[in-house]
């Protein structure tokens, strides 16, 4: 953990509204503001066994908590935590990705700002800090300090990420399509080096993961734009990735001919503990 001052608080962290790393990332990380309202409609939500998991390991109700959901975009995760009974307040850093959110859930208190620089106070005493589908555009370095900034002491940092299930045939295919067709095509690495990333901090703590497997059956049109609103679809723009997508079709129609996709998901979970205040 970060030392305290004399006054028992954890110190404030730079309040600098940068991205922390390369500009080809930064232009990614930026690329949701243009297909917000395809990432509002198409993108998956999460399971219920989700937010069982996250209760359980961070041994704590949902229900009542006081939650950050960071990188809040759309407010797929933050209308499923107030749900669940959580006091949500969302953050988010795009204009777009924060309209569609304040236009669903008009009521939810919205900062705009980047989880490298939470706008919040020392011993905020939130919860639970939780980022769906967002911690891999943080610098771990600054995003984990800042979340144990800003937590109760024993409160939980919860990071997850839907993944196409690696071992699911079709799903592995698809992947490798796109991958040879898109120069810019990313892996879903971060998920499962999370843990390693955060134990690597020398900060202390002890993040615990989990992974949970689920699907669902979406309209072949809904897949598809669910794949065009990931980053490296959205940074090329419609026209280049039109092609892509087409082909797409095609090819899932040999494996879904009644036009219905059930995606599979592996749900990779992290949750690490703020170490509760020395007596």
């Amino acid at each position: 953990m970060p030392q305290r001052n004399p006054a028992g608080q954890l110190p404030l962290q730079s309040k600098t509204l940068a991205l922390p790393t390369s500009p080809a990332h930064a232009t990614l990380a930026r690329s949701f503001d243009a297909v917000a309202a395809r990432y509002a409609a198409a993108r998956p939500g999460y399971p219920p066994a989700l937010f069982d998991a996250v209760e359980e390991l961070a041994g704590q109700s949902l229900a009542g908590a006081r939650v950050l959901d960071v990188g809040a975009g759309t407010g797929i995760a933050t209308g499923l935590l107030a749900a669940r009974g959580a006091r949500v307040t969302a953050v988010e850093p795009g204009a777009a990705m924060a309209a569609e959110l304040r236009a669903g859930r008009p009521d939810t208190p919205l900062a705009r700002a980047l989880g490298d620089a939470l706008p919040f106070a020392d011993d905020a005493g939130f919860d639970l800090v939780g980022y769906a589908q967002a911690w891999h555009w943080t610098d771990p370095a600054r995003s984990v300090p800042e979340a144990m900034r800003v937590l109760r002491p024993g409160g939980a940092l919860a990071l997850w990420w839907n993944v196409p299930d690696p071992d699911v045939g079709w799903a592995a295919e698809q992947e490798a399509r796109i991958a040879r067709r898109l120069p810019g095509y990313h892996r879903h690495g971060v998920s499962p080096e999370a843990p390693g990333l955060i134990r690597g901090l020398g900060l202390g703590l002890e993040p615990t993961a989990r992974v949970l497997h689920w699907t669902r059956r979406v309209p072949l049109d809904t897949h598809l734009a669910m794949l065009g609103s990931r980053s490296y679809f959205s940074v090329i723009g419609p026209a280049a990735a039109a092609p892509v997508l087409e082909g797409e079709r095609t090819a899932l129609l040999d494996v879904f001919p009644d036009g219905i996709v059930e995606e599979a998901y592996a749900l990779d979970l992290t949750v690490t503990l703020r170490p509760p205040a020395s007596s």
